[in-house]
């Protein structure tokens, strides 16, 4: 009886609810039935008179679906970073244990280092290192030397003159200008920095500009700039090294230290024949720089033959008595002359234990003492060899013909465009240890009388690791003198010869006026007249 109640009950309730639905779903079609023509075009012109609201909703609409767009994509991106990082770490740790375990391949020992902010730090070290700046490189030929510019607080030396520069010149250019300021400005910081010196028992001083004597400088192109400045230290033999790098960037500090050169002795090695006015005039100038202001030297005089030895002895003994200065050795060889045989045989004449700096000369050469001290500070046993290029003097007779008498030798050593010329040609000249000289085997002693021996010397240096300084010298002149190209010679050295005895009489200009004098004299003659 309760069973059927129920079923009955049940069926009437479910009557009623799809009752309900049906109405439901009528009201439904109802509201969405299509409008009709009229209704559309009501609504058209309704639509008319705010479309710039439906624009602006339109836009809005489009805006926040953007957004989240974007929202979606920062989520993948951050979800990728997210992933990368762990694949990274796991090929950290992989290569990592692969490293431990000695078999990490080949090429990818970068791989294991996270990169941070020291990299470009690491990369400027890295040039610093390939560059010549603390250990020199073997090169192929005296052609693929990089020389360098001396420079002082005023004025630039330079070897490649160009069409307008001159050997000596003031750094005019403004980016030159600064450049050389501001590498002094960085050493004088450099010095004058709480970390001033190693030594904590060294009394520390300020150093100024005054304190600057002069510096180094070259460019090597792939790697930077290096940058070598010396500064007066403690005492008159005493100096200060602040050694800069440019890699193309800030300027690094590669050292400061203090170079001594109290114990430096120079030994000067002349090899002669003949020539005894030449050597008079060589020792007036050696007393002069060496023993009135230096004392730190030794002359070794090498002479070949026995014809005019007498006069060398006599200027000898008379500098002796007049100054009491005995630091000679004079050794005679009766042997055809031979510059190298010369030079070797005096090296190696040598005979006290400390290891003297050789100074190979010429009787025709004029020193300062400021080339004294750059053959101290650039020549370094083991590490460095000095090629200083030196200035080398026009025929005076021309260079002023336009006066009566010739001025003084001192009042002609003057480096100018119409008084000479930087003699990059020339490797006579040269500081460097006896210990280095030995070492790399010396002259080549098959070579006899003038020329040659010289250059394959220097070639040996290039070949070696030891670093040559090639810079031009203020303070290191040729003196003109008339120049014999003897028959005996063969072509290629007579030819060498002769373009020396070329180059050495006057420059360009003063050879094409006396080229052209008579027609020169035959215009003005002209302009003479018509003037009359």
């Amino acid at each position: 009886m309760f069973k059927r109640w129920l079923l009955a009950l049940v069926a009437r309730v479910g009557l009623i609810v799809l009752g309900l639905c049906c109405c439901l779903f009528l009201f439904y079609l109802l509201a969405c039935k299509p409008a009709s023509h009229s209704s559309q075009q009501s609504l058209s012109w309704s639509a008319g008179a705010t479309s710039r609201e439906g624009y602006m909703a339109l836009l809005q609409e489009r805006e926040e679906s953007h957004r989240h767009y974007m929202n979606s994509l920062s989520k993948q991106i951050a979800q990728l970073k997210e992933a990368l990082q762990e694949r990274t770490q796991q090929l950290q740790e992989t290569l990592e244990k692969a490293k431990t375990r000695g078999i990490l391949p080949q090429g990818l020992e970068s791989l294991h280092k996270t990169p941070t902010q020291t990299d470009m730090k690491e990369f400027f070290r890295s040039q610093l290192s390939q560059a010549e700046v603390n250990s020199g490189v073997k090169l192929p030929s005296e052609y693929a030397v990089i020389p360098f510019d001396t420079f002082t607080l005023r004025r630039v030396y330079q070897l490649e003159t160009g069409l307008t520069r001159h050997p000596e010149e003031r750094p005019v250019r403004k980016d030159h200008r600064d450049e050389l300021i501001s590498t002094l400005e960085t050493a004088l910081h450099v010095l004058n920095g709480p970390q001033q010196h190693t030594d904590n028992t060294r009394r520390k001083r300020t150093y100024s500009p005054a304190d600057f004597i002069e510096g180094l400088t070259r460019t090597e192109r792939d790697r930077g700039t290096v940058y070598e400045l010396m500064f007066k230290g403690d005492g008159p033999r005493g100096f200060t090294q602040v050694v800069l790098f440019r890699p193309f960037g800030p300027v690094l500090k590669v050292k400061s230290e203090s170079v001594n050169t109290r114990s430096t002795l120079i030994n000067i090695i002349v090899p002669l024949s003949k020539r005894p006015e030449a050597f008079r005039q060589f020792i007036n100038n050696f007393r002069e720089v060496c023993i009135q202001k230096d004392s730190r030297v030794h002359l070794t005089v090498v002479y070949f033959g026995r014809d005019q030895i007498d006069q060398v002895k006599a200027v000898l003994d008379q500098t002796t008595r007049e100054t009491r200065f005995r630091s000679f050795t004079l050794i005679q060889l009766n042997e055809e002359f031979s510059r190298g045989r010369g030079l070797e045989v005096g090296a190696r004449a040598w005979r006290r234990g400390q290891n003297a700096l050789l100074f190979f000369c010429d009787v025709d050469i004029h020193f300062t003492p400021d080339f004294l001290t750059s053959c101290r500070l650039n020549a370094e046993p083991g590490k460095r060899v000095y090629y200083p290029v030196l200035f080398s003097q026009y025929n005076p007779s021309i260079i002023y013909s336009n006066q009566s008498l010739l001025p003084p030798v001192q009042q002609q050593l003057v480096i100018k465009k119409d008084t000479g010329f930087w003699r990059d040609f020339g490797f006579g000249m040269t500081c460097q240890y006896r210990s280095d000289f030995l070492n790399i085997g010396g002259f080549d002693r098959s070579i006899k009388g003038w020329g040659l021996e010289d250059v394959h010397l220097y070639r040996k240096y290039l070949h070696s690791k030891l670093m040559v300084i090639r810079s031009p010298s203020r303070g290191l002149f040729h003196l003109w003198h008339e120049k014999d190209c003897a028959d005996e010679l063969p072509p290629d050295k007579y030819k060498m010869c002769m373009q020396t005895k070329a180059i050495n009489e006057a420059s360009h200009g003063q050879l094409g006026e006396l080229l052209f004098k008579p027609e020169i004299e035959a215009h003005l003659g002209k302009q003479k007249n018509q003037g009359t």
